[in-house]
């Protein structure tokens, strides 16, 4: 069975970083979990939703979680299994809806991954490479996404950026610096 360690996917939208996320879970040969955490909020995003469940196929626990992340990760992460979260952005933006203060939840996050008893792929997206958004809330999103993204890059010993679907290991387990920061 093929090894696999707890991992950032990063990329754009439609970069290819969710099939890649995928693969790396069903490739594990665990039982695979997929934890989503989007809000089917109008009837495209459902639809969409229904869209990428059809696209993954059977074989698949899906749990879905909007808000409380590190709960779920406590209750599905277990031996034998591999656990895909997707996505991080969908659930900062949860949480900044819901009034949550992300810098807790995101530190609740990062000090539960070293030591959960199964890999975790988590799905985020890279949004400090385009334009500044013109409004104040654009910004804190973005801000608060690439803080998230640093947090979880530093607490997992794999990061891997998906451009126009090709991966590109950023941070792998074994190499200096990869592992967990405090």
């Amino acid at each position: 069975m093929p090894s696999l360690a707890t991992s950032l996917v990063l990329g754009g939208a439609r970069s290819g970083k969710s099939r890649h996320a995928e693969r790396l879970v069903a490739a594990s040969g665990c039982e695979r979990v997929y934890v989503a955490t989007a809000a089917p909020g109008d009837s495209e995003m459902a639809d969409r939703i229904a869209r990428h469940r059809a696209e993954r196929g059977a074989g698949w626990l899906t749990i879905e979680e909007e808000l409380d992340l590190a709960g779920a990760l406590v209750r599905e992460a277990r031996p034998g299994r591999a656990v895909l979260v997707d996505c991080l952005t969908l659930w900062l933006s949860n949480l900044m809806v819901a009034g949550r203060d992300p810098e807790a939840a995101s530190a609740e996050l990062c000090g539960l991954l070293p030591g959960l008893p199964c890999p975790v792929v988590l799905v985020s997206n890279e949004l400090g490479m385009g334009l500044v958004p013109e409004t104040p809330l654009g910004r804190r999103f973005r801000d608060a996404q690439g803080r998230l993204n640093q947090a979880v890059a530093a607490a997992v010993p794999n990061v891997i950026f998906v451009a126009a679907g090709l991966p590109l290991t950023l941070k792998q387990a074994g190499e200096p610096g990869a592992g967990s920061f405090a």
